[in-house]
């Protein structure tokens, strides 16, 4: 029976890949992104798969548009087996903004906030009505390596992966643990979707193929992954271990 997988930041990167490789094993897959355009451009591009694709373009900031785009996605599948919290980024690189942490205007960091933890919660919270009714389902959350390292430069966006990663994760798990819902975080050092995380040190000597990555965040999501309950999985190429050695 096809798996009904639901995706944040499907528009690009790992976001985009977890739904190409979800559509070529013929899964009903829900694609959410902010980008318009580029949604549509991605879910025309998959179509050519095996698979039921369904576009949901909307902001991850807004619960009214996130409720909706849910319950879309449980009528037009029945139901909503799989969420992967995808959508996110760095506050300070996606808006243009440098500087010190203390000249950096607060509202960059509730941006930040807002996108990178609030949005996953609203998107945990409404999938959770329709998982807990059909008494089973996976919630994945997408870490960082920077949850564990802090960031000066996006301090909203540490803050919000270490959130994810430890009472985030914990607490979804806790919370669906009576429907048979199962909670797992995927944290990455560098991945290769953007040029510059190649410059980023780990004991592998190079960053992530995105591929890489995916394949972890599809294992735990999995059957065979059925064990991973409550808690992050990293997948740093040893970067935290060299960082932190004594």
């Amino acid at each position: 029976m096809a798996k009904n997988v639901l995706i944040t930041g499907a528009a690009s990167g790992m976001g985009l890949l977890l739904s190409q490789c979800y559509a070529r094993e013929g899964a009903n897959v829900a694609m959410a992104d902010v980008n318009e355009e580029g949604l549509r451009a991605c879910a025309e591009e998959i179509r050519g798969y095996p698979a039921n694709v369904l576009e949901l373009a909307l902001d991850v900031r807004k619960y009214d548009e996130v409720e909706r785009a849910c319950g879309r996605v449980a009528e037009a599948f029945g139901g909503i087996d799989i969420l992967i919290n995808c959508a996110g980024g760095a506050e300070c690189r996606i808006l243009g903004v440098s500087g010190e942490f203390q000249n950096i205007p607060v509202e960059v960091f509730d941006y930040g906030i807002d996108l990178n933890l609030k949005g996953v919660i609203y998107f945990d919270h409404a999938v959770m009505k329709h998982m807990a009714r059909q008494k089973s389902g996976v919630i994945i959350h997408l870490g960082s390596i920077t949850g564990l390292e802090g960031c000066p430069d996006s301090v909203a966006y540490s803050a919000s992966k270490s959130a994810l990663m430890f009472g985030m994760t914990k607490s979804i798990a806790l919370a669906g643990a009576k429907y048979n819902v199962r909670c797992v975080a995927i944290a990455p050092g560098p991945v290769l979707t953007r040029p510059g995380m190649a410059n980023m040190k780990t004991m592998a000597g190079r960053a992530a193929d995105p591929q890489e990555i995916v394949d972890l965040i599809m294992f735990a999501a999995g059957d065979k992954g059925r064990f991973i309950n409550g808690t992050y999985i990293l997948a740093d190429g040893g970067r935290n271990v060299m960082l932190n050695k004594t």
